[in-house]
Protein backbone atom coordinates (compact mmCIF):
# COMPACT_ATOMS: atom_id res chain seq x y z
CA UNK A 1 0.00 0.00 0.00
CA UNK A 2 2.70 2.45 -0.73
CA UNK A 3 1.85 3.53 -3.87
CA UNK A 4 -1.31 4.71 -3.11
CA UNK A 5 -1.28 7.92 -5.54
CA UNK A 6 -0.81 5.27 -8.26
CA UNK A 7 -4.37 3.57 -7.14
CA UNK A 8 -5.91 6.93 -7.04
CA UNK A 9 -8.38 5.54 -9.56
CA UNK A 10 -9.97 2.66 -7.46
CA UNK A 11 -10.19 5.48 -4.66
CA UNK A 12 -12.04 7.69 -6.80
CA UNK A 13 -14.40 4.54 -8.06
CA UNK A 14 -15.26 3.39 -4.30
CA UNK A 15 -16.22 6.41 -3.99
CA UNK A 16 -18.40 7.00 -6.54
CA UNK A 17 -19.99 3.22 -5.95
CA UNK A 18 -20.77 4.55 -2.43
CA UNK A 19 -21.99 8.25 -3.10
CA UNK A 20 -24.12 7.31 -6.48
CA UNK A 21 -26.86 4.65 -4.70
CA UNK A 22 -27.71 7.82 -2.04
CA UNK A 23 -27.61 10.65 -4.94
CA UNK A 24 -29.64 8.39 -6.80
CA UNK A 25 -32.51 7.93 -3.71
CA UNK A 26 -32.16 12.12 -2.55
CA UNK A 27 -33.26 12.60 -6.46
CA UNK A 28 -35.85 10.25 -6.71
CA UNK A 29 -37.25 10.15 -3.13
CA UNK A 30 -35.55 12.80 -1.38
CA UNK A 31 -34.83 13.08 2.70
CA UNK A 32 -37.58 12.36 5.11
CA UNK A 33 -37.83 16.40 6.99
CA UNK A 34 -38.67 15.91 10.48
CA UNK A 35 -41.14 18.92 12.46
CA UNK A 36 -37.78 21.26 12.78
CA UNK A 37 -38.13 21.53 9.15
CA UNK A 38 -41.85 20.93 8.35
CA UNK A 39 -43.36 22.53 11.32
CA UNK A 40 -46.38 20.41 13.28
CA UNK A 41 -46.40 18.09 16.71
CA UNK A 42 -44.33 15.52 17.90
CA UNK A 43 -45.56 13.08 20.55
CA UNK A 44 -43.82 10.13 22.05
CA UNK A 45 -46.22 8.39 24.19
CA UNK A 46 -45.42 5.16 26.44
CA UNK A 47 -47.51 2.67 27.30
CA UNK A 48 -46.15 1.04 30.48
CA UNK A 49 -49.22 -1.27 31.63
CA UNK A 50 -50.80 -2.42 28.32
CA UNK A 51 -54.14 -4.29 28.43
CA UNK A 52 -53.73 -5.44 25.11
CA UNK A 53 -50.57 -5.84 22.79
CA UNK A 54 -50.96 -1.89 21.18
CA UNK A 55 -50.64 -2.04 16.97
CA UNK A 56 -50.10 0.98 15.17
CA UNK A 57 -53.50 0.89 13.15
CA UNK A 58 -55.48 0.50 16.41
CA UNK A 59 -53.26 3.67 17.58
CA UNK A 60 -54.34 5.70 14.17
CA UNK A 61 -57.73 4.84 14.62
CA UNK A 62 -57.91 6.66 18.03
CA UNK A 63 -55.94 9.95 16.48
CA UNK A 64 -58.96 9.95 13.36
CA UNK A 65 -61.32 9.59 15.95
CA UNK A 66 -60.20 12.52 18.25
CA UNK A 67 -60.59 14.57 14.63
CA UNK A 68 -56.36 14.68 14.47
CA UNK A 69 -54.13 14.67 10.98
CA UNK A 70 -51.32 12.02 11.22
CA UNK A 71 -48.37 11.99 9.59
CA UNK A 72 -46.45 9.16 10.56
CA UNK A 73 -46.67 7.07 13.41
CA UNK A 74 -43.82 5.16 14.39
CA UNK A 75 -42.52 2.44 17.15
CA UNK A 76 -39.43 3.91 18.87
CA UNK A 77 -39.01 0.78 21.52
CA UNK A 78 -40.83 -1.43 23.20
CA UNK A 79 -44.65 -0.25 23.68
CA UNK A 80 -43.20 3.47 23.04
CA UNK A 81 -44.57 5.42 20.02
CA UNK A 82 -44.00 8.59 17.79
CA UNK A 83 -46.72 10.20 16.73
CA UNK A 84 -45.96 13.23 13.82
CA UNK A 85 -49.14 15.48 13.56
CA UNK A 86 -49.78 18.77 12.00
CA UNK A 87 -49.72 20.98 14.90
CA UNK A 88 -51.63 20.12 18.20
CA UNK A 89 -51.86 22.01 21.63
CA UNK A 90 -51.51 20.20 24.89
CA UNK A 91 -55.45 19.90 25.63
CA UNK A 92 -55.31 17.97 22.32
CA UNK A 93 -52.21 15.58 23.40
CA UNK A 94 -54.50 15.04 26.79
CA UNK A 95 -57.18 14.04 24.92
CA UNK A 96 -55.46 11.65 22.84
CA UNK A 97 -53.44 10.39 25.38
CA UNK A 98 -56.37 9.35 27.67
CA UNK A 99 -58.38 7.66 24.48
CA UNK A 100 -55.21 5.54 24.24
CA UNK A 101 -55.34 4.88 28.36
CA UNK A 102 -58.83 3.65 27.63
CA UNK A 103 -57.69 0.34 25.70
CA UNK A 104 -54.09 0.07 26.66
CA UNK A 105 -53.87 1.30 30.33
CA UNK A 106 -51.77 3.51 31.56
CA UNK A 107 -50.19 5.73 29.12
CA UNK A 108 -47.35 8.69 29.85
CA UNK A 109 -45.60 11.32 27.77
CA UNK A 110 -42.56 10.82 26.79
CA UNK A 111 -41.48 13.93 24.75
CA UNK A 112 -43.87 16.82 22.91
CA UNK A 113 -42.64 19.17 20.36
CA UNK A 114 -44.38 21.76 18.44
CA UNK A 115 -42.74 23.61 16.09
CA UNK A 116 -44.90 26.12 13.92
CA UNK A 117 -44.40 26.13 9.81
CA UNK A 118 -42.78 29.50 9.35
CA UNK A 119 -40.27 28.51 11.83
CA UNK A 120 -39.45 25.09 10.28
CA UNK A 121 -39.30 26.72 6.73
CA UNK A 122 -36.92 29.36 8.28
CA UNK A 123 -34.65 26.46 10.27
CA UNK A 124 -34.54 25.15 6.32
CA UNK A 125 -33.15 27.91 4.90
CA UNK A 126 -30.63 28.95 7.58
CA UNK A 127 -29.26 24.83 7.48
CA UNK A 128 -28.70 25.70 4.07
CA UNK A 129 -26.83 29.21 4.52
CA UNK A 130 -24.24 27.55 7.55
CA UNK A 131 -23.38 24.53 5.13
CA UNK A 132 -22.66 27.16 1.75
CA UNK A 133 -21.19 29.71 4.33
CA UNK A 134 -18.90 27.28 5.94
CA UNK A 135 -17.65 25.50 2.07
CA UNK A 136 -16.60 29.04 1.21
CA UNK A 137 -14.90 30.61 4.51
CA UNK A 138 -13.07 27.38 4.26
CA UNK A 139 -11.67 27.52 0.62
CA UNK A 140 -10.71 30.89 2.09
CA UNK A 141 -9.25 29.60 5.24
CA UNK A 142 -7.03 26.75 3.19
CA UNK A 143 -6.29 29.37 0.46
CA UNK A 144 -5.09 31.87 2.97
CA UNK A 145 -3.07 29.63 5.33
CA UNK A 146 -1.35 27.91 2.11
CA UNK A 147 -0.50 31.47 0.42
CA UNK A 148 3.34 30.55 1.22
CA UNK A 149 3.99 27.49 -0.80
CA UNK A 150 6.12 26.90 -3.28
CA UNK A 151 5.47 28.14 -6.56
CA UNK A 152 4.10 27.46 -9.19
CA UNK A 153 1.62 25.48 -7.11
CA UNK A 154 -1.56 26.98 -6.12
CA UNK A 155 -2.83 27.48 -2.57
CA UNK A 156 -6.59 28.28 -4.34
CA UNK A 157 -5.70 24.51 -4.90
CA UNK A 158 -5.75 23.21 -2.08
CA UNK A 159 -8.68 24.82 -0.71
CA UNK A 160 -11.02 23.88 -3.49
CA UNK A 161 -9.91 20.40 -3.36
CA UNK A 162 -10.42 20.25 0.74
CA UNK A 163 -13.99 21.26 -0.49
CA UNK A 164 -14.26 19.11 -2.92
CA UNK A 165 -13.57 16.45 -0.31
CA UNK A 166 -15.28 17.97 2.42
CA UNK A 167 -18.94 17.81 -0.12
CA UNK A 168 -17.82 14.62 -0.57
CA UNK A 169 -18.80 13.51 2.91
CA UNK A 170 -21.60 15.23 2.59
CA UNK A 171 -23.10 13.57 -0.28
CA UNK A 172 -22.10 10.41 1.48
CA UNK A 173 -24.29 11.51 4.69
CA UNK A 174 -27.17 12.62 2.83
CA UNK A 175 -27.83 9.82 0.54
CA UNK A 176 -27.67 7.50 3.38
CA UNK A 177 -29.86 9.27 5.24
CA UNK A 178 -32.17 9.08 2.65
CA UNK A 179 -31.79 5.38 2.03
CA UNK A 180 -32.76 5.38 5.74
CA UNK A 181 -35.98 7.35 5.23
CA UNK A 182 -37.01 4.99 2.93
CA UNK A 183 -35.86 2.06 4.48
CA UNK A 184 -36.33 3.06 8.22
CA UNK A 185 -38.60 6.23 8.08
CA UNK A 186 -35.65 8.20 9.53
CA UNK A 187 -36.40 12.17 9.62
CA UNK A 188 -33.99 14.77 9.34
CA UNK A 189 -33.99 17.51 11.92
CA UNK A 190 -31.94 20.22 12.89
CA UNK A 191 -29.30 17.98 14.83
CA UNK A 192 -28.84 16.33 11.74
CA UNK A 193 -27.29 20.20 10.46
CA UNK A 194 -25.60 20.05 13.74
CA UNK A 195 -23.68 16.82 12.66
CA UNK A 196 -22.99 18.27 9.31
CA UNK A 197 -21.58 20.95 10.45
CA UNK A 198 -19.19 18.70 12.79
CA UNK A 199 -17.99 16.48 10.20
CA UNK A 200 -17.06 19.55 7.75
CA UNK A 201 -15.09 20.79 10.55
CA UNK A 202 -13.56 17.29 11.38
CA UNK A 203 -13.06 16.48 7.91
CA UNK A 204 -11.51 19.96 7.13
CA UNK A 205 -9.42 19.15 9.77
CA UNK A 206 -7.81 15.79 8.65
CA UNK A 207 -7.37 17.01 4.98
CA UNK A 208 -5.29 20.12 6.29
CA UNK A 209 -3.44 17.90 8.27
CA UNK A 210 -2.25 16.40 4.98
CA UNK A 211 -1.93 18.55 2.65
CA UNK A 212 0.10 20.73 5.82
CA UNK A 213 2.87 17.93 5.26
CA UNK A 214 2.67 18.18 1.36
CA UNK A 215 3.77 22.12 2.11
CA UNK A 216 6.36 21.02 4.52
CA UNK A 217 7.78 17.98 1.57
CA UNK A 218 7.68 20.15 -1.36
CA UNK A 219 10.54 21.46 0.51
CA UNK A 220 12.05 18.96 1.63
CA UNK A 221 11.83 16.71 -1.02
CA UNK A 222 12.35 19.32 -3.40
CA UNK A 223 13.50 17.98 -7.12
CA UNK A 224 10.58 14.58 -6.69
CA UNK A 225 7.80 14.85 -8.77
CA UNK A 226 4.53 16.57 -7.10
CA UNK A 227 2.89 12.85 -7.03
CA UNK A 228 6.09 11.04 -5.33
CA UNK A 229 5.99 14.24 -2.71
CA UNK A 230 1.97 13.60 -1.99
CA UNK A 231 2.34 10.40 -1.47
CA UNK A 232 4.87 10.51 0.89
CA UNK A 233 3.23 12.98 2.86
CA UNK A 234 -0.04 10.71 2.48
CA UNK A 235 1.56 7.87 4.18
CA UNK A 236 3.58 9.72 7.20
CA UNK A 237 0.36 11.19 8.27
CA UNK A 238 -2.08 7.96 7.59
CA UNK A 239 -1.14 6.86 10.83
CA UNK A 240 -1.80 9.85 12.83
CA UNK A 241 -5.35 10.49 10.74
CA UNK A 242 -6.25 6.91 12.14
CA UNK A 243 -4.98 6.99 15.30
CA UNK A 244 -6.99 9.94 15.81
CA UNK A 245 -10.65 8.86 13.82
CA UNK A 246 -10.40 5.65 15.74
CA UNK A 247 -10.23 7.52 18.82
CA UNK A 248 -13.21 9.73 18.19
CA UNK A 249 -15.24 6.63 16.75
CA UNK A 250 -14.71 4.29 19.63
CA UNK A 251 -16.17 7.12 21.87
CA UNK A 252 -19.35 7.93 19.22
CA UNK A 253 -19.76 4.01 19.18
CA UNK A 254 -19.86 3.81 23.09
CA UNK A 255 -23.12 6.44 22.55
CA UNK A 256 -24.65 4.73 20.33
CA UNK A 257 -24.43 1.33 22.73
CA UNK A 258 -25.46 3.49 25.93
CA UNK A 259 -26.80 6.31 24.67
CA UNK A 260 -30.78 7.18 24.63
CA UNK A 261 -32.89 6.92 21.63
CA UNK A 262 -33.35 10.70 20.98
CA UNK A 263 -29.35 11.00 19.61
CA UNK A 264 -29.40 7.58 18.44
CA UNK A 265 -28.90 8.65 14.37
CA UNK A 266 -27.26 12.07 15.44
CA UNK A 267 -24.47 9.62 16.12
CA UNK A 268 -25.00 7.31 13.40
CA UNK A 269 -24.67 10.65 11.23
CA UNK A 270 -21.16 11.64 12.99
CA UNK A 271 -20.48 7.67 12.83
CA UNK A 272 -20.73 7.43 8.85
CA UNK A 273 -19.26 11.38 8.56
CA UNK A 274 -16.34 10.59 10.70
CA UNK A 275 -15.12 7.04 8.69
CA UNK A 276 -16.21 8.61 5.69
CA UNK A 277 -13.96 12.08 6.12
CA UNK A 278 -10.87 10.19 7.16
CA UNK A 279 -11.11 8.07 3.74
CA UNK A 280 -12.08 11.25 2.05
CA UNK A 281 -9.01 13.34 3.22
CA UNK A 282 -6.10 10.50 2.78
CA UNK A 283 -7.79 8.84 -0.53
CA UNK A 284 -9.75 11.36 -2.02
CA UNK A 285 -8.56 14.98 -1.36
CA UNK A 286 -4.49 14.52 -2.16
CA UNK A 287 -5.13 12.33 -4.93
CA UNK A 288 -7.07 14.99 -6.56
CA UNK A 289 -4.84 17.37 -5.93
CA UNK A 290 -2.36 15.52 -7.53
CA UNK A 291 -4.78 14.45 -10.61
CA UNK A 292 -5.34 18.59 -11.05
CA UNK A 293 -1.58 19.29 -11.35
CA UNK A 294 -1.11 16.69 -13.98
CA UNK A 295 -4.32 17.77 -16.13
CA UNK A 296 -2.84 21.21 -15.39
CA UNK A 297 0.66 20.26 -16.74
CA UNK A 298 -0.79 18.29 -19.96
CA UNK A 299 -2.97 21.29 -21.07
CA UNK A 300 0.07 23.46 -20.92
Amino acid sequence: MRDIIGKKWWFFIFSALIIVPGVVSLFKFGIRPAIDFTGGTLLEVKISESKAIPQKEDLKKIADEQQLEIASLADTSDKTFLFRLKPIDKNQSKKLQDAISLKYGDVSEVRFETVGPSIGKETEQNAFKAVLIASFAIIIYVALAFRKIPKPYSSLKFGICAVIALLHDIFVIIGLFSIFGQLYKVEVDSLFITALLTIMGFSVHDTIVVFDRIRENLKRMAGNSFAAIVNESIIQTMARSLSTSLTVLFTLLALLLFGGESTRWFIIALLIGVTSGTYSSVFNAAPLLVLWEEWGKKKN
